[in-house]
């Protein structure tokens, strides 16, 4: 059985890119796509993933207070951060909400980031 994932991202670019570096793993199925925090939030309970990727800076909710929202419902929800705004401060304000992982887009969707969701998502 697949893992089914969230993406949320404001660009749709961004959203397709990591789909498709999804998708050409057969452990995982991607379930839905967000463009901003709040609308990921109601997916989450529409779609119940097994895991939520995150970006940080989006319009209407950013990804920090889109992880605290599905915490409150869902408290054992895996969620990464993928974003350009990898900094070792945001890595203590992301674990605070939930955030398990955070990674640079700079690196892009490399072995690291599927190793961390392996991890979170155990077979």
């Amino acid at each position: 059985m697949a893992h089914k994932v969230l993406i949320v991202d404001d660009n749709p670019s961004v959203r397709r890119a990591i789909r498709s570096s999804i998708e050409q793993r057969a452990e995982w199925i991607v379930v839905g796509e967000a463009e901003n925090g709040k609308i990921a939030v109601v997916m989450v309970g529409t779609h119940q993933p097994h895991l939520v990727i995150l970006d940080l800076s989006m319009p209407v909710m950013n990804g920090i207070d889109a992880a605290r929202e599905i915490s409150k419902v869902y408290p054992d929800m895996p969620m990464i951060m993928f974003t350009l705004h990898a900094h070792d401060a945001l890595y203590e304000v992301a674990r605070s909400v939930g955030i398990k992982h955070v990674f640079s887009k700079a690196e892009g969707m490399g072995e690291r980031v599927f190793d961390a969701m392996r991890k979170l998502l155990p077979t």
